[in-house]
């Protein structure tokens, strides 16, 4: 019986979601839980919308049921950002919000800017007012193409731990594979898809609860910290 209640304790490691560009977090539900419940299970999982709704088309119309929301705006060559420190901003008020937030999960728009967002935490220039950003997950993800935003972001290697996707058929895998350049012993995850979020198989099911057991492990330890300071 003590046992069964100290597990009832585990805090799990809680993600702030960030869905794809025209999509929302209703739509990231969906796509995420096509994994395995009992790996959904060990994660506490907040989906929210993006701050701005779509300005344009969606490529889920069709697939998804609106509305559609977008972080930022871009032009044809990715390389100019509008409403991007709005876009901070705003993620920042989702963490207060949603707090504790352990780690950032990101698809697409929303995995380019979750793993931008450690290194400029780490540079003072987002998320100054919460707690340090510790684990992340990207899929289909790449680096921001905006000089002046990557020579921020990645200047110094991402150290958190982290799992990437790549997808066989992703058209942004080779942006991904150069993501990882700068990232600190990576796990890596390689399916057939495309640009989608997969389903997992045996393989990719053993490197997914490899890395949750490692992030738990250090959220169950803070927690014991925090427990012995008296906090």
């Amino acid at each position: 019986m003590g046992s069964e209640h100290r597990d009832e304790e585990i805090r799990k490691p809680r993600f702030l979601c960030l869905h794809g560009f025209r999509t929302s977090g209703e739509i990231m539900k969906k796509q995420i839980h096509k994994w395995p419940e009992f790996v959904c299970d060990k994660l506490d999982l907040v989906f929210p919308d993006a701050p701005f709704p779509a300005q344009g088309k969606s490529d889920v119309e069709g697939i998804f049921d609106p509305p559609y929301y977008e972080w930022f705006q871009f032009n044809k060559e990715f390389t100019t950002y509008n409403n991007f420190e709005e876009c901070l901003e705003y993620i920042e008020e989702l963490i207060i919000k949603h707090g504790p937030i352990d780690g950032l999960m990101g698809f697409s728009q929303g995995a380019i800017l979750s793993a931008a967002l450690p290194g400029l935490q780490a540079k003072g220039l987002a998320l100054t007012k919460v707690p340090k950003i510790k684990f992340l997950i990207i899929i289909g993800g790449a680096k921001l193409k905006s000089e002046s935003w990557a020579d921020k972001a990645y200047s110094s290697p991402i150290e958190c731990p982290s799992l990437h996707f790549l997808g066989k058929e992703d058209f942004l895998r080779p942006h991904g594979e150069d993501l990882i350049k700068s990232v600190v012993d990576p796990y890596i995850i390689h399916h057939p898809k495309g640009h989608t979020v997969p389903r997992l198989d045996e393989k990719s099911l053993t490197t997914m609860l490899s890395f949750i057991d490692k992030i738990q492990n250090i959220v169950s330890e803070e927690e014991k910290d925090k427990e012995s300071n008296g906090q």
